[in-house]
């Protein structure tokens, strides 16, 4: 598989397989994800990786801590267009993918609810940062996950990166271990897609070149 071929056949999946993924996998993805661009080569990002009887564990764990404020604002709180519509679109999608119309408010809590058990995932991790740290390093961030997605993809693992886990930052700094100095970004969600269900049929639009491009 090239670069291309990875990057498009990657999505944010939501309905993973049982089937595991071995720890000595995850490590090799993670190394040679550490490869990924990094200002001053500062490396910012810390990372924590839950596998078999630890997710059960966490599973149990997380159960019965409630949500609290989000470290850090997911999205801006008056989000503008194009931008608040390619929100709320892929919202509407995903949902209709699995029958959930926009009055179903239960039926809506309990797929976002589907977050705090990794839909099903084998593996994951969380990846936190130094409160020190600044813009250009949470960048650093979004270039080590992307690049350890896309060479999950190579290895044939599916992933689905998850800010919502920033609404749960106390709860899971306690059970991974995260010193204070440290403050969570996102979890991901790491296994084998389930292809049968249908919310993995969702394939998120892209807005054409000429609308974010600009050539001077």
């Amino acid at each position: 598989m090239n670069v291309t071929e990875a990057v498009n056949r990657r999505k944010s999946i939501r309905a993973f397989l049982p089937e595991p993924v071995s720890d000595e996998q995850i490590a090799e993805l993670l190394t040679t994800a550490s490869r990924a661009p990094s200002g001053g080569n500062v490396q910012p990002w810390r990372i924590y990786v839950l596998n078999g009887a630890a997710m059960q564990r966490f599973r149990t764990f997380i159960a019965e801590r409630p949500p609290g404020p989000p470290a850090y604002d997911i999205y801006p709180p008056k989000l503008p267009e194009p931008y608040r519509s390619s929100r709320f679109k892929i919202g509407e999608d995903m949902y209709a993918t699995i029958g959930i119309e926009r009055e179903d408010k239960a039926g809506r809590l309990a797929q976002f609810a589907r977050n705090l058990d990794f839909f099903g995932a084998p593996a994951a991790l969380f990846c936190f940062i130094d409160r020190i740290m600044g813009p250009p390093q949470w960048s650093d961030l979004g270039m080590f996950l992307q690049t350890f997605m896309l060479l999950a993809q190579e290895a044939g693992i599916d992933t689905c990166p998850q800010e919502a886990w920033a609404v749960h930052e106390p709860a899971v700094s306690e059970f991974v271990g995260a010193p204070d100095e440290q403050r969570i970004f996102c979890g991901m969600a790491i296994g084998h897609a389930d292809w049968d269900h249908p919310i993995n049929s969702l394939h998120s639009e892209r807005e054409p070149l000429e609308a974010f491009a600009t050539f001077v």
